[in-house]
């Protein structure tokens, strides 16, 4: 991620955590903010507790590659920061992707699911009784 997409100072974090606006998983906390900009930033804090430094690190660098592969996606003039909690050194990689973006939808930055082509609500639609029969 690029330096302009990255909270850096730590009154940036303090300013996010004081909107007190908040999602909780097993594995990580996300907290959001809106910036003054049009960018999306984004900040990981991993404490102590998760692990030593080379555990810290990985945990850091698999959370930001987990929002880099969506960061596209992501609702602009937004601030996040997660936040690693202790099973987060140990969990697999997938199911760390899986629970930021879960975090990304619950906090509404990231588009739901299931509202694209091809969804159960297009599908019911299509096989309706008002659709017309093959003969």
């Amino acid at each position: 991620m690029q330096r302009a997409h990255r909270l850096r100072h730590a009154a940036d974090f303090q300013r996010v955590r004081d909107q007190r606006r908040s999602w909780r998983h097993p594995f990580l906390v996300l907290y959001v903010a809106p910036n003054d900009g049009q960018e999306t930033r984004l900040g990981i804090s991993v404490g102590r507790r998760v692990g030593n430094a080379v555990v810290r690190n990985r945990v850091k660098r698999r959370v930001r590659e987990a929002v880099r592969h969506r960061h596209a996606e992501l609702q602009p003039g937004t601030d996040l920061v997660f936040i690693a909690r202790p099973p987060a050194a140990t969990v697999e990689w997938s199911d760390l992707r899986d629970a930021a973006e879960e975090l990304l939808r619950r906090a509404r930055v990231l588009p739901s699911r299931g509202r694209g082509p091809g969804t159960t609500a297009e599908r019911s639609v299509r096989g309706s009784a008002s659709a017309p029969a093959d003969a």
